[in-house]
């Protein structure tokens, strides 16, 4: 008890002397992880109605479930994906700098997105996973950015987190140009599952940034499949849409 009020005292006073900025435009906002409502606005969350495999957004109102025509024809091998936001202009001031610039406090602001529309679904589960990066590009930027928001995800929702199953087995090329055809040859074969690890019949979230074309989850859904688990759902920040 007095440990916690401590901690409280604590933040009270680095609230005082250092104010909570919204992460977009630096504006003062009332709490940390927060957007001010100027940013806010500039977001395009998605909502439903949506596919009910892969959460691409409907561009009509339909009533009950539904696949989109990408999922009936391709049928993806994960049993859901799901993303908070559409990927453009407005997303991108967050995401770009949660990646490439250092911005690992990024976590926790989409961490709270999502828990506020998936708590229900992460904490179903028995596993949290982060798609890996190569080791050799994890040295570089020194930070997962998919791992951090799986460990975020687990502590809140007490999910087992486990960032050190799933490995990649290359150094894949960037994908930003590919297209799709490209993008599902470059990650072919890219993933493995480390040999004293396991699996085997449990529910697993893949967690990830960004979701283009599908081919990487697809990809690392395939291999935890293939090694036992019984189910695999995916969570992404954001997703490209076409």
């Amino acid at each position: 008890m007095k440990k916690a009020r401590w901690i409280h005292g604590f933040n009270f006073l680095t609230r005082l002397i250092l104010p909570p900025v919204c992460p977009m435009c630096d504006r003062f906002v009332d709490e940390p992880n927060t957007l001010c409502a100027k940013c806010f606005g500039k977001l395009n969350f998605i909502t439903q109605p949506y596919c009910i495999k892969c959460g691409r957004p409907f561009e009509f109102d339909i009533k009950g479930e539904m696949m989109c025509a990408g999922c009936i024809k391709e049928n993806p091998l994960y049993h859901s994906a799901r993303s908070i936001l559409v990927y453009d202009d407005g997303s991108k001031n967050l995401i770009l700098p949660f990646k490439h610039a250092d911005r690992t406090e990024l976590s926790n602001l989409f961490g709270k997105f999502l828990l506020r529309d998936y708590e229900s679904m992460i904490a179903d589960a028995d596993m949290i996973i982060p798609v890996p990066l190569y080791i050799t590009r994890l040295l570089k930027r020194k930070y997962n950015q998919a791992a951090l928001l799986a460990k975020y995800l687990s502590k809140k929702v007490n999910v087992a987190y486990e960032p050190n199953i799933l490995y990649r087995k290359r150094n894949t090329v960037s994908q930003g140009h590919m297209s799709r055809k490209e993008r599902y040859d470059n990650v072919k074969g890219a993933f493995g599952i480390k040999s004293n690890k396991s699996v085997s019949g449990l529910k697993i979230i893949l967690v990830d940034d960004v979701m283009t074309t599908g081919a990487t989850i697809n990809e690392c859904t395939k291999i935890l499949l293939k090694a036992g688990a019984e189910q695999v759902d995916v969570l992404t920040v954001a997703r490209v849409i076409r």
